[in-house]
């Protein structure tokens, strides 16, 4: 009869021809890091793969000492250990023991490249970022039509507001031509004028979520009107989309909860807003109540009569102050128009000719003011108050004002001719 052996005795006979195997017990592996998670214990979980395929790995805590830098999905490595069969599940992994960095690995290289050129670019600064609408009536979401993200996004968004109307444009989200579809649903819902677009997936490897490092998706991004919510992966997950995007969320459902206004809490705002208006209304309401009592008794023991007699009172005092004053002010003004007028009459030549002076001019020459300006024959015209003489110098006799002072201004029996000679009367 043919032996019956357990799963377990299978899998410890597995195992035992790993432990005796020499080359997988002294192993260095090449590929690329996929999957790598760090456990709360202490130990990591990673793939190493390449394009012929997967392996699973495990580096332990104790282990760990010796890795000089953190490990992360895209990194091209070479992981020495041993590989042997895990008993529980009857699979076998690489234990690794050690771990050196082999390159950048491809993905990751174009994933820093891309990055760099599109900062450089301007296309994650922060002032093109767009700020979300405080209030949310449709909302946009670009994501595979099945699976958690979507169903997360439609419970949580439903839930804090059940009016909110959500349209989905069910895009690919991995794979061959996924870039493309993600970009043509920011787009399109752009183009819808959705209030808040979501774009996102679940959480995977860098591969699963390697279309939203696309540039097809970050042009999409910053080229959309409309405000765009990055949701890709696990809050550990960083991609391109996220940096491009006006807001990032660390997972679809966070997404949700950024872009949708709680709608319970803002109703209970709104309340608490309302009962503080009421009050404060209500506190106004009864100081103005209070104010008009007292003044109402302020006006019963002060008679408008009383304040209206004194207020006439005043008014008949300004009235005859200012009366007073006007004609203080007509009669300095009289009077100093008669001072104005009497020096004017000091200063009128008529004035002058009423006392007996006269003024002398040639007809050619003007008026006279010096013996010096006339010439013997020349005729001359003398202005009296009454008229005017002409007649011809018919001599010239220079005297002083000091000699006119004297009386000597009347010609005697000889004078002085301009010419220096005398002359008798």
């Amino acid at each position: 009869m043919q032996k019956v052996y357990s799963v377990g005795q299978v899998n410890a006979y597995i195992k035992n021809m790993f432990v005796q195997d020499f080359v997988l017990n002294r192993i260095q592996v090449r590929g690329e890091v996929s999957n790598c998670k760090y456990h709360t214990s202490g130990h990591l979980y990673f793939s190493l793969k390449d394009s012929a395929g997967a392996l699973a790995c495990v580096m332990f805590a104790s282990a760990r000492k010796g890795l000089a830098f953190r490990l992360s999905d895209g990194q091209q490595v070479v992981v020495s250990g041993s590989v042997s069969v895990y008993e529980r599940d009857g699979r076998y992994q690489l234990y690794a023991s050690r771990i050196q960095q082999d390159g950048a690995g491809v993905l990751y290289e174009r994933y820093l490249q891309l990055k760099q050129e599109l900062e450089e670019m301007g296309m994650f600064a922060q002032e093109y970022k767009k700020p979300l609408p405080a209030y949310v009536t449709r909302l946009g979401v670009v994501t595979a039509p099945t699976g958690a993200a979507v169903r997360d996004i439609i419970q949580i968004a439903k839930r804090r507001n059940p009016g909110l109307q959500i349209i989905l444009y069910p895009a690919k989200v991995q794979g061959e031509g996924a870039a493309g579809s993600v970009a043509e649903g920011i787009a399109a819902l752009d183009r819808l004028g959705v209030d808040v677009i979501i774009a996102g997936r679940g959480g995977g490897s860098i591969e699963d979520l390697w279309a939203f490092n696309e540039e097809t998706v970050a042009r999409a991004i910053f080229a959309c009107g409309t405000p765009v919510i990055s949701a890709v992966g696990h809050e550990t997950d960083t991609t391109i989309a996220d940096f491009v995007a006006d807001l990032r969320a660390p997972t679809p459902s966070a997404a949700a909860e950024l872009a949708v206004k709680d709608m319970e809490e803002t109703l209970s705002h709104l309340t608490q807003y309302r009962g503080r208006m009421e009050r404060s209304f209500a506190h106004k309401l009864e100081e103005a109540r209070q104010r008009t009592n007292q003044l109402s008794l302020r006006l019963t023991y002060a008679s408008p009569k009383q304040k209206l007699w004194e207020m006439q009172q005043r008014l008949e005092d300004d009235r005859e102050r200012l009366s007073r004053g006007m004609r203080e002010s007509l009669r300095r003004e009289k009077h100093r128009l008669e001072v104005y007028l009497e020096k004017m009459r000091g200063l009128s030549p008529l004035e002058k000719l009423s006392l007996g002076y006269s003024v002398t001019s040639v007809p050619d020459r003007g008026r006279l003011w010096s013996v010096k300006q006339a010439r013997t024959g020349d005729l001359l015209k003398i202005y009296l108050s009454d008229g005017y003489i002409e007649g011809r110098a018919e001599r010239i006799y220079p005297v002083s004002l000091e000699e006119i002072s004297a009386g000597k201004g009347e010609p005697d029996g000889r004078r002085k001719e301009p010419d220096g000679t005398e002359s008798g009367r």
